[in-house]
C-alpha cells in the first residue's frame, strides 16, 4: 500500500509518518511545502527508509500535485496539511483561507481526477482521509455534553472557520462525485516535535529561560488533550477501517483547564530540572495572566464513543503519562527547538 501524506513535516503529520514506518509495511510519500512550522528533522531517520519519499510541493499548486499523483500512484491520501495556529489566524486570516480552503479544494480535484483514471478495483479501495479539528464545533458550556459527530458546526475563529469550510468541501466531493472519503475531527494534540509557538512547548522554553508563562484570561478554558502518538494510531485506524462518507471524532479523554495544564507542566519541570533560573524555587512562580484572545472558546470536549465502538480505538496515554513523556522529550531535545525557531525566523 502506498499512502500520500500532505503536511508530513508538521507536528501531527510527522507523527503519522513515524508511526506508519514503524508499525506498518506501507510506502509513504510526504508532500509538504515546508512553511515555518514544517521541519524534516521531525521525521527522524525516515529518509533512510526505502519506503519513504519527500516532495516539496504546495497543495495549492494543481500541476505539481498532479505530477506527484502520476509519479507515485498512491492507494490513499491522508490530508494533514493546514495552517493551524489560532492567534496567527486572527492576525493574518488570508493564509488560512488559501491553504485550508483553496488547498483542500485543489487536492480534492487532483485526487478525484486521479481516482477516476484507476481500474475499478483500485477505485473501490482508494481512500481520501481528511484530518480536521474539534474547533469546527464551536465551544461548550460546563454542563454541555461533549461534541459528537452530529454536533452542529459553529466555528469561532478564522482558523476553525477555514477548517469547517474544508470539511464541507470533502463531504460534498463524496456526495456529489462519489470520492471515497473519511473525515476525523481531533481534540488538542500535544507531544514531541510540536512547534514551539503552541502552549506546552512555549511554556517549557519560557520556563527554562526564566520568562513569564502567559495564561490567557482566567486560565479556566477547558480542552481535551490527546497525545500525538495516540492520534497517529487513530488516524491509521480510520484510514484502514473507517466507512466511506463517515466522520470519526478522536479525543484523549483528558479534559483539563489551561491552568491545570500549566501547573502539571511546572510540576514536571520542578521534578526534572535541577538548575532552575536564579532565585526561582518553583516554575509556578513564573505564571502570569494576560489579556484573553478575541473570541476565545471556553470549552472543547470530544465524545469518542463512535470510534471506540466501531473501530475499537482508545487512547493509550493518560494526560499525566503523556505530559511526562512530552516534558522529558523537550528537555532532551532543546537543540531541535532552537534550530526550528531559528529557521522559522529566517522564513518571515
Amino acid at each position: 500500500m502506498k499512502i500520500l501524506v500532505t503536511g508530513g513535516a508538521g507536528f501531527i503529520g510527522s507523527a503519522v509518518i513515524r508511526y506508519l514506518l514503524a508499525k506498518t509495511d506501507a510506502d509513504i510519500v510526504n508532500v509538504d511545502v515546508l512553511t515555518y512550522a514544517g521541519n524534516l528533522e521531525s521525521l527522524g531517520d525516515a529518509s533512510a527508509s526505502g519506503r519513504y519519499w519527500f516532495e516539496q510541493v504546495d497543495i495549492c499548486d494543481p500541476v505539481a500535485l498532479q505530477a506527484v499523483f502520476e509519479r507515485y500512484q498512491p492507494d490513499a491520501v491522508m490530508h494533514l496539511a493546514a495552517e493551524s495556529h489560532v492567534d496567527r489566524s486572527i492576525d493574518g486570516p488570508a493564509a488560512f483561507v488559501q491553504t485550508n480552503i483553496v488547498g483542500t479544494y485543489t487536492l480534492l480535484e487532483v485526487a478525484r481526477g486521479y481516482w477516476l483514471t484507476q481500474p475499478e478495483n483500485k477505485r473501490e479501495q482508494f481512500r481520501f482521509h481528511h484530518v480536521s479539528t474539534d474547533e469546527v464545533y464551536g465551544d461548550l458550556n460546563a454542563s454541555d455534553r461533549p461534541f459528537t459527530e452530529t454536533t452542529r458546526y459553529s466555528p469561532s475563529s478564522p482558523y476553525s472557520a477555514s477548517k469547517a469550510s474544508s470539511d464541507h468541501l470533502v463531504r460534498a466531493w463524496h456526495r456529489t462525485y462519489g470520492l471515497p472519503v473519511v473525515v476525523s475531527n481531533c481534540s488538542n494534540n500535544y507531544g514531541p516535535y510540536q512547534f514551539p509557538e503552541k502552549l506546552i512547548p512555549l511554556m517549557i522554553l519560557n520556563a527554562l529561560d526564566g520568562k513569564p508563562l502567559p495564561v490567557y484570561g482566567d486560565g479556566l478554558q477547558v480542552r481535551d488533550w490527546l497525545f500525538v502518538e495516540d492520534h497517529a494510531e487513530a488516524l491509521y485506524t480510520v484510514l484502514m477501517h473507517g466507512n466511506p462518507g463517515e466522520t470519526y471524532n478522536v479525543g484523549g479523554q483528558s479534559e483539563k483547564t489551561n491552568m491545570e495544564v500549566v501547573h502539571c507542566l511546572c510540576q514536571c519541570l520542578d521534578d526534572l530540572v535541577k538548575d532552575k533560573p536564579p532565585g526561582l524555587s518553583s516554575f509556578k512562580a513564573l505564571i502570569s495572566y494576560v489579556t484573553d484572545r478575541p473570541g476565545h472558546d471556553r470549552r472543547y470536549a470530544v465524545d469518542i464513543e463512535k470510534i471506540s465502538r466501531e473501530l475499537q480505538w482508545k487512547p493509550n496515554e493518560t494526560f499525566n503519562s503523556g505530559m511526562w513523556r512530552t516534558v522529558r522529550w523537550y528537555l532532551d531535545n532543546l537543540d531541535w527547538c532552537h534550530r526550528i525557531l531559528d529557521r522559522s525566523d529566517n522564513k518571515h
